[in-house]
């Protein structure tokens, strides 16, 4: 059960006006990212069904795909499998005037594969030994690194699967995996506590999100990232738009006269 249970969940129109003043700013973050060369990684992790793609598509859904890029790696490939384990995620790091999103990362280790017996004891130990290592020689290399868990309740957790049961836009997000992070609850909260005592550290803490109300967590989650990065507003002329020119001038039309067009339904 969540902290803030009792609390009512956040109304449609409050939250829409609330994300619009947010995606405002994250586009002047947009510019200030670029104009000054940085490097951004932004990892969110939490167990199945917390709300990642949601809070992901939230941040994403009004800035560049060239500004703001999301990594969502599938299963390592059998190649991939024979490579050092951060070597996949490194090649997705930024560039400058970068920020990276990963649905997912390099904690998989931590999590699903501990869990699910994808990796043994020892290579589990030995990451939350060296994860701290290696986050620190990132940020030391200049990128900014900002770490969300976003925390589900049980309860919740089980009410979204099963919607996304009897809906065919949400049944392809419930995989076998799926529902035996459903069934192992416990072995997943052991795996989450475990991993934030080795690697949440004063230079790379971990913040957590509630995410039982995905409205609350979305606008707390944009919120936190604007107030993490000191980012400002960068002030640009107006845009005008020239005078077409008329030189030249002929039928633009005619062209696609006899061509195929849609056909309009709506």
């Amino acid at each position: 059960m969540s902290a803030d249970a009792d609390t009512p969940r956040m109304k449609r129109k409050v939250y829409e006006k609330e994300l619009e003043k947010l995606q405002v700013e994250l586009c002047y973050l947009q510019e200030w990212v670029k104009a000054n060369k940085i490097r951004v990684i932004v990892l969110f992790e939490g167990r199945d069904a917390a709300g990642k793609g949601g809070t992901i598509k939230a941040i994403t859904e009004k800035v560049s795909p060239r500004v703001f890029r999301v990594a969502a790696l599938p299963a390592p490939s059998d190649r991939e499998k024979t490579q050092l384990f951060l070597q996949r995620y490194m090649q997705n790091f930024p560039a400058a005037g970068e920020i990276v999103i990963f649905d997912r990362s390099w904690y998989n280790r931590a999590g699903v594969e501990y869990v699910m017996g994808f990796c043994t004891p020892a290579e589990h130990k030995r990451f939350l030994s060296l994860c701290p290592q290696m986050e620190k020689y990132i940020i030391e290399g200049g990128i900014i690194l900002i770490k969300l868990w976003l925390e589900v309740g049980m309860d919740e957790q089980e009410r979204r699967f099963k919607a996304r049961i009897d809906d065919p836009l949400r049944q392809w997000k419930l995989s076998p995996m799926d529902t035996a992070s459903y069934q192992r609850w416990y072995d997943y909260s052991e795996a989450r506590d475990l991993m934030l005592k080795a690697t949440s550290t004063k230079q790379s803490p971990w913040y957590i999100v509630r995410s039982d109300d995905k409205r609350r967590a979305r606008l707390n989650c944009i919120a936190h990232l604007l107030e993490l990065i000191p980012y400002k507003r960068i002030h640009k002329n107006k845009v005008k738009l020239p005078k077409r020119s008329a030189k030249e001038r002929f039928d633009d039309q005619a062209g696609l006269r006899g061509m195929t067009f849609v056909a309009e339904r709506y």
